[in-house]
């Protein structure tokens, strides 16, 4: 029988996945000032679970304080007062209903935490990210025992979530978050256990999923977002991703979500293909920009896999299905605004984001698509017309009263 957008898909986990449309993560910025979660989440997560989608993944919750992808993010790093515990449920109870399955994205941003909220970060090595510092400060390698305490941290969150009501977890190994950066031989430059070989490399990953299933059981979905590549010379490659996508295998996980880029090279905005080079117009024309590695991906594996970046018609997302080497579509940006796309989609219209529009300067577009997170988080609807100049100068201003108003900064 043939897979369509409205087939169910079971996870080897046994858990059943409703249709094959996945909201991909993006971060919200809408925790408070002890960053726990708020009814901004419930009001945001409510609309998405509304919108039809089988899965909803959220975005990063961090298992460290002390380091942060951005001010307004959700912290599970030790135990969770009766306040942090029940903004978790009512965020968990709005983005389940509709059979929907929410899963938390845990994280850990490495080298890639702000100053605003970070002047000391850690990194596998004491390897600066390549970009102003006055944005990110120079980090420090980290110990083999703030290694091993990462594995703890990452159980200790999807536990958590696990008991306040979120139906799995999506463990952050992309982008260039600390996971990622142990992956990749630029910044992994340690010479002990954790460093050095591809197995070395990519031991700190596989130990947290391994402990994370030890802790919340054989039925409980585990996925993970892994880089297709670094697009870097020298770092994380096509080879690597498919040797560590057998591993995970191995190690138990129910899903993989591939990306690929980081910070210094932003791929997962669709701006790189392969090593380097442009994206090629047959891939614009199939529209998902990492659709060439899952189908290389699907020669060395039978994990469910979900594709995310570029899709954006209903024959684009069918074809793709209908071809096997993906088993969701992920959807993220279409989802900032068209909250309810996966329903529109599976009742029959052609295409998602038809509002979009290109935002001019580029590095405009993350503060504008944050902005309209924030906008269903207060119950309203995003403003389209927002021109590129005003969502930078709002998205910063956002930032830094966020990040004023943190406890203990």
């Amino acid at each position: 029988m043939s897979v369509t957008l409205a087939s169910p898909l079971t996870l080897p986990c046994g858990a059943i996945v409703k249709n094959r449309f996945g909201k991909a993560p993006l971060t919200e910025g809408l925790a408070d000032a002890m960053n726990r979660a708020t009814p901004r989440h419930a009001s945001l997560y409510g609309r998405w679970a509304k919108g039809g989608a089988g899965v909803v993944v959220t975005g990063n919750v961090q298992v460290d304080r002390r380091y942060l992808e951005r001010p307004g993010n959700v912290v599970i790093d030790g135990p969770q007062d009766e306040t942090a515990l029940a903004g978790l449920r009512a965020y968990a109870t709005a983005g389940t209903a509709n059979r929907t399955h929410l899963w938390m994205q845990i994280n850990h941003p490495g080298r890639q935490t702000p100053r605003r909220v970070c002047e000391a970060p850690v990194a596998p090595s004491a390897v600066p990210l390549a970009l102003p510092e006055s944005a990110f400060a120079h980090p420090r390698a980290m110990t083999a025992a703030e290694v091993t305490e990462v594995i703890e941290r990452f159980t200790h969150a999807a536990k958590v979530a696990q008991d306040t009501g979120f139906t799995g977890v999506q463990v952050h190994a992309a982008h260039g978050y600390l996971l990622s950066q142990f992956l990749t031989p630029l910044v992994n430059q340690r010479d002990d256990e954790w460093g050095g070989s591809l197995e070395n490399r990519a031991r700190l990953l596989l130990s947290v999923v391994r402990s994370i299933r030890a802790a919340c059981g054989a039925a409980f979905p585990v996925s993970v977002k892994l880089n297709s590549s670094d697009f870097q010379n020298g770092g994380f490659s096509s080879e690597d991703c498919l040797k560590v996508v057998q591993w995970l295998e191995e190690a138990g996980i129910d899903h993989l979500e591939i990306s690929g880029g980081n910070y210094e090279e932003p791929s997962m905005m669709g701006s790189k293909n392969t090593e380097g080079a442009a994206v090629a117009d047959s891939t614009v024309r199939r529209e998902a920009y990492f659709l060439t590695y899952a189908e290389e991906m699907r020669k060395v594996t039978s994990l469910p896999l979900m594709v995310t970046g570029g899709f954006r018609s209903r024959r684009g997302m069918e074809e793709a299905l209908a071809s096997g080497a993906l088993d969701m579509i992920g959807l993220g940006r279409p989802m900032c605004v068209e909250t309810d796309a996966p329903n529109k989609l599976l009742s029959g219209a052609e295409t998602c984001g038809t509002w979009e529009k290109e935002i001019r300067p580029a590095k405009a577009g993350m503060g504008w698509f944050a902005l309209a997170l924030i906008s269903h988080g207060d119950g309203k609807d995003p403003d389209i017309a927002m021109t590129g100049e005003e969502a930078m100068k709002a998205y910063v201003a956002n930032e830094e009263a966020t990040a004023s108003a943190l406890v203990g900064r």
